[in-house]
């Protein structure tokens, strides 16, 4: 059971978007605790159709204020709120006014870029704004096509400029082929050593990862030693079915640096997420620990049979595990990979 300052580390891990806990493979023992985040410029981005602050970190406390979807607001602090809800306890102070709930604020910040030329091909670039409109032209009159979210990563095919001189971003949709435009400012390109193999001395069979599902973790293993650990959402029952993640073993055959993810009707527990991270898929029916925009709320069962993770913590799985995802390839299918056993 976590104490409660082995929480409050994670807390403040988690408003970095990296809750893990890197461990030694020489010693086996935990590294000094992060320090605490630099909270200079740090945002919160409204996931909920509204949140509530609190004059206290519960919800039992007095309701102060009410924001609405997409509202960016400024995070001033991080701290442990009462005993409810158990699996997160993780809330935010926000600016003077009060504390808001982390699992329904996605933690941003507002980075702007100078454009850069792409090489032949195109490159992967990642949201560095708390949003950004997606226009079906290279032009703030253009319609919109999608809103892209930050941290969210997409394939771009070409700078261009538009009549007044504003340098957009062309990227490819990959799900339906589609092309739109987003300002270049509003994106970073991710360079080639970011998505570096990470462990490449390990030999393939001594990395494996274990999800556990009771706790709802994700631990790597080199040697058989942790060498990663990260809080997960995992597969759920809804109303329209069982999408719980499947146990027993499996690889990470397939693995792509981004993926508009869709399916069913958005009305009736279904889903339409351009962008989403980092994916390594486990099995043929598309179960993957991949990045996660939509929720900031892992310690419980919430996904449609997906390992929800945070951006930073499925971008380390994306890199640590095999098969390698060249940086001017948008994907890579193998015979196996990784060996993953969901417990």
């Amino acid at each position: 059971m976590l104490t409660r300052r082995d929480f409050l580390k994670l807390a403040m891990l988690s408003l970095s978007g990296l809750a893990l806990r890197p461990v030694s493979a020489q010693s086996g023992q935990a590294f000094p605790p992060a320090p605490p985040p630099d909270l200079e410029g740090q945002q919160g981005r409204v996931l909920a159709g509204s949140i509530h602050v609190y004059r206290q970190p519960s919800f039992s406390s007095e309701k102060v204020k009410t924001y609405w979807r997409d509202t960016v607001l400024p995070i001033t602090g991080v701290t442990i709120g009462d005993e409810e809800p158990a699996y997160n306890r993780v809330w935010y102070r926000i600016g003077m006014e009060g504390f808001a709930h982390s699992g329904n604020i996605q933690p941003v910040r507002t980075i702007l870029n100078e454009p850069a030329a792409l090489p032949r091909g195109g490159a992967l670039v990642e949201v560095s704004v708390p949003y950004t409109e997606a226009r079906w032209g290279a032009s703030q009159t253009s319609g919109v096509a999608y809103r892209l979210y930050y941290e969210t990563t997409h394939w771009a095919e070409k700078l261009v400029h538009d009549a007044y001189g504003k340098p957009w971003y062309r990227l490819l949709e990959d799900k339906w082929e589609l092309r739109y435009y987003v300002p270049a400012q509003h994106v970073r390109l991710v360079p080639p050593e970011e998505r570096a193999v990470l462990s490449p001395h390990v030999p393939p069979r001594q990395k494996r990862i274990e999800v556990l599902l009771a706790q709802q973790l994700v631990i790597a293993y080199e040697y058989e030693r942790p060498v990663f650990v990260a809080r997960a959402a995992t597969g759920a029952i809804f109303s329209n079915g069982n999408f719980t993640t499947p146990i027993g073993r499996h690889y990470t055959y397939h693995k792509r640096p981004s993926r508009h993810m869709a399916a069913g009707e958005i009305g009736s527990n279904g889903y339409d997420l351009p962008g989403v991270p980092w994916v390594s898929y486990i099995t043929e029916s598309g179960v993957a620990f991949h990045g996660t925009y939509w929720h900031n709320d892992y310690g419980r069962p919430r996904s449609h049979g997906c390992i929800n993770l945070t951006p930073k913590a499925s971008k380390w799985i994306f890199r640590w595990t095999l098969p390698a995802v060249p940086p001017e390839e948008q994907r890579v299918v193998a015979e196996s990979g990784t060996r993953v056993d969901v417990l």
